[in-house]
């Protein structure tokens, strides 16, 4: 949630990103609602200071042994005008509040100006799309020839757009989650969490999630919660309403969290396979971090994120999302995609996001200088670590033979113990 007097001060600069978000926002009405109540705040403050004043005058009269009488009708009329305007100045604040957390966080000046993905910028790539000597099969076809995928029984079980892994493919995905944890807390000093999958409304609030997003997302209307959209949830949710020391700065946490999307708003996509799916696995990357290094801290999160990359030997791209491809609460993004020989596209598996101190505000995060011991909001960020699915794609697609099996990346192979292909 942006601060208030940064709306105020800088509104040129939140009513274009809103405009370059794509978001609609009547941000001349709140300002206006805004202006009304900072009037009535100044008009109770000097409602007051006079009825201070009065009251000092009251006692000294008394004192004195003089009619206070006046003076005292004067505070009972004052006191009746401060009670109404302190009514109506609290039901502007809940109003003001609700309209204030749905206007979005301000691109960083760095994110490129775009109304969709077409406006992305391609930062580099690490290879280039394989060439594999055959027409390749679409990884819902390799995986039921060689019955470590099963999405007709998946849909069986809980309907389309499920998930149903077996034998090696179950063993493959729980080497894959291994690998990405072991190498985030062994090499990148991350420390490892297993967070809660159900989360609170106030928790998505927090995160950015609702209430946009609602949606898109599980709720279980008995107990009023949520099943969690994205591991970023409960894992940036732990530090809700805590204040941190510098020196604990950056917090750096890594977890393996399954996550829950409905795809209200994706009817009729990626329909085959497991490209878009409503449970899927992933390990999350989480820092919190100061407001001065966080842009450095971004790009170290994405270098991480791109090293699991690099270790399953997967062609990917790094991708710089513009205004109108960055979520509702990020400044910065860059997406992480593998290429996918059989669909011939990009996929992505991580979106790796600074959201400054937007999420911060909104879960009341800070941390306390070391030197002024001034309170101040942390920088949050996140991205996958990776996003369990469209990796799993990856290796289907690119590592298939012509003879219908999969080679297994070699980094994997100890966690498969030493099986080097799937046939």
């Amino acid at each position: 949630m942006l601060d208030r007097r940064f709306i105020r001060s800088r509104s040129d600069d939140v009513r274009r990103a809103i405009a370059d978000k794509g978001e609609k926002f009547d941000l001349d009405g709140f300002l206006e609602l805004d202006e009304r109540w900072r009037e009535l705040v100044t008009e109770t403050d000097g409602l007051k200071h006079r009825k201070n004043l009065l009251s000092e005058e009251i006692g000294r009269l008394k004192r004195e042994g003089r009619d206070a009488g006046p003076q005292m009708e004067e505070v009972r009329a004052l006191s009746a005008r401060m009670e109404m305007l302190d009514g109506e100045a609290a039901k502007l604040e809940e109003e003001l509040e609700r309209a204030q957390s749905r206007i979005p966080n301000v691109p960083h000046s760095s994110v490129p100006v775009g109304h969709d993905s077409s406006a992305n910028v391609e930062v580099r790539r690490s290879g280039e799309p394989p060439k594999l000597g055959f027409k390749p099969l679409p990884h819902w076809q390799v995986g039921e020839a060689l019955g470590i995928l099963d999405l007709q029984r998946a849909s069986k079980i809980a309907g389309s757009g499920f998930i149903l892994l077996k034998g090696l493919g179950a063993k493959l995905e729980r080497a894959l989650i291994k690998l990405m944890l072991d190498t985030h807390t062994n090499s990148h000093g991350y420390t490892e969490v297993w967070p809660p999958v159900l989360v609170k409304r106030e928790c998505l609030f927090g995160t950015g999630q609702l209430p946009k997003l609602e949606d898109d997302m599980y709720l279980c209307e008995k107990d009023g919660i949520f099943l969690n959209p994205t591991a970023e949830v409960p894992i940036t949710n732990m530090y809700r309403g805590e204040t941190l020391e510098e020196a604990a700065l950056p917090v750096k946490l890594v977890g393996y969290c399954p996550s829950f999307r409905r795809e209200a708003g994706s009817y009729g996509k990626d329909t085959r396979g497991i490209v878009r799916v409503h449970q899927f696995d992933k390990v999350e990357l989480v820092k919190l971090t100061t407001p001065e290094t966080s842009y450095d801290e971004l790009e170290s999160l994405r270098d991480c994120a791109e090293r699991i990359l690099q270790l399953l030997g997967l062609t990917y791209r790094v991708m710089l999302l513009c205004s109108g491809d960055l979520s509702f609460a990020a400044a910065k993004c860059y997406d992480l995609e593998v290429w996918a020989p059989a669909e011939e596209r990009w996929l992505e598996v991580s979106s790796c996001s600074n959201f400054e101190s937007f999420q911060a505000r909104r879960i009341g995060t800070r941390y306390r200088a070391a030197e002024t011991r001034k309170p101040d909001y942390v920088h949050t960020l996140n991205g996958s670590g990776l996003a369990l699915p469209r990796t799993l794609i990856g290796i289907l697609e690119n590592f298939q033979t012509p003879r219908g099996t999969v080679r297994i990346p070699e980094v994997l192979v100890p966690y498969m113990d030493g099986l080097e292909e799937i046939t």
